[in-house]
């Protein structure tokens, strides 16, 4: 094998690795923000472990994207919750438009060092909401925060979480394919 057979092929190799790693790239992203609460993203979890006796309040903001006509907000917009208790709040969304529209909600929690020890069980934020013309729908979401922040030095002080959603209207080209 010639030296420019051998180079031609090390190149060759390196961009198929450095394209393989760009499309590996967000998932792995999102996995690191799970894992560490990176940029206030929240986990997923399948039960709460059980209060503890200490409380700490919950803010909830809801925004929508300009391009969708829709009314989107909580019912409440504060509560204070028991640390590691099971909790469950709603928001609510109408469709403002004279046809169907689809959404996804993105999230997140501030302050950011919070997000890891916010855990959500149900959240309508996890699928795609359709809403008829003139359509209402409450949405819950079904969360606990997780003692473990009270052992964190740089959350324990932490005494509001905010949990802020935007919806966006969903592409109607992807959702076609």
């Amino acid at each position: 094998m010639t030296r420019q057979t051998r180079t031609a092929m090390l190149a060759v190799i390196g961009i198929c690795f450095m394209t393989g790693l760009a499309f590996a790239s967000v998932p792995l992203y999102r996995l690191f923000c799970q894992v560490t609460g990176l940029n206030g993203t929240t986990q997923r979890g399948e039960r709460a472990p059980g209060a503890v006796n200490h409380r700490i309040t919950v803010d909830f903001d809801a925004n929508v994207n300009v391009k969708l006509p829709w009314v989107f907000k909580p019912e409440s917009p504060r509560e204070t919750v028991d640390i590691g208790a099971r909790d469950m709040v709603f928001f609510t969304a109408r469709n403002q438009a004279n046809h169907p529209i689809t959404g996804t909600a993105t999230f997140n929690v501030t302050p950011a060092q919070a997000g890891k020890y916010f855990t959500k069980i149900q959240c309508f934020c996890f699928t795609q909401q359709t809403l008829k013309p003139g359509e209402t729908q409450r949405m819950p979401v079904i969360f606990y925060v997780d003692p473990k922040i009270l052992d964190d030095p740089d959350a324990r002080d932490v005494d509001t979480i905010t949990l802020s959603y935007t919806f966006y209207p969903v592409d109607s080209a992807k959702k076609a394919s």
